[in-house]
């Protein structure tokens, strides 16, 4: 039985910097990110309030505050995911195992990169194949892969993984906890249009069904990753890296 957190109508503290966040809208548990080749579900008649933070703009969910592991599991990283993520499984991780190869194929053997939140191990394999030093993936929901990583790693991936996080301060730090330094981590998340006053809740990445709980601005995403230590840099609105020392190995991306 799906049950979510009763609603607060006063603001709530960011999660991030924690000044007011009043609420910003309401969606339907079952929207879910309009792409192509994706389903509309039906109304499951469950409402999710989404607040958004008046300094940062952190845009998020914490209507699944309450829910353990196992909740996630049933609800939304089930067997029905695949029809609300339809690229999860192979099309977007083979785009994204050829970008990192492209950025860092040059030193390949002597990268060893971490996926964390890779879902079902196929970047990885595609990097090992490829002649990566060492390649593994860490994804928490999925059984053969969620023993958690030991050491550090000094290139982690995670792509379209940080929106997914209920608690993005703590999330990010597993992340930057496995980082090596110097070490970067590459990383994609879409940051909040500029007239996402305008479009509100309309915008289509806020999407519960997907897992979507934490959409970033471009300032949350930089005060996120600060709290670890970490600068931040983006390519686009969607495709970012972190790191405390920019590796020799990734310095081509900055000239």
């Amino acid at each position: 039985m799906l049950s979510l957190k009763p609603v607060v109508a006063a603001p709530a503290p960011c999660p991030i910097c924690e000044a007011p966040a009043p609420l910003f809208g309401v969606v339907d548990f079952n929207r879910n990110c309009e792409i192509p080749d994706g389903v509309k579900l039906p109304l499951a008649g469950a409402p999710v309030y989404y607040r958004r933070c008046t300094a940062c703009g952190f845009l998020f969910t914490d209507a699944f505050a309450d829910w353990s592991h196992d909740d996630y599991k049933a609800h939304i990283y089930n067997d029905g995911y695949a029809a609300v993520d339809p690229d999860y499984q192979v099309s977007r991780p083979r785009g994204n195992a050829a970008l990192v190869i492209k950025l860092f194929g040059d030193d390949r053997a002597n990268r060893r990169v971490l996926d964390f939140g890779g879902g079902n191990d196929f970047l990885c394999a595609a990097l090992r194949e490829a002649g990566f030093g060492a390649a593994v993936t860490y994804d928490p929901f999925v059984p053969e892969h969620a023993a958690p990583p030991e050491g550090t790693w000094d290139l982690i991936t995670c792509f379209e993984t940080i929106e997914h996080m209920p608690d993005p301060v703590a999330g990010i730090g597993l992340i930057v906890d496995k980082l090596a330094d110097p070490g970067l981590v590459l990383f994609s998340t879409l940051l909040q249009p500029a007239d996402i006053e305008t479009r509100g809740v309309g915008w289509w990445y806020v999407a519960p069904r997907n897992g979507h709980v934490s959409m970033f601005s471009r300032d949350a995403m930089i005060k996120a990753f600060a709290k670890h230590g970490c600068q931040t840099g983006s390519f686009n609105e969607n495709m970012h890296v972190a790191f405390r020392t920019l590796p020799d190995y990734a310095k081509h991306l900055f000239k």
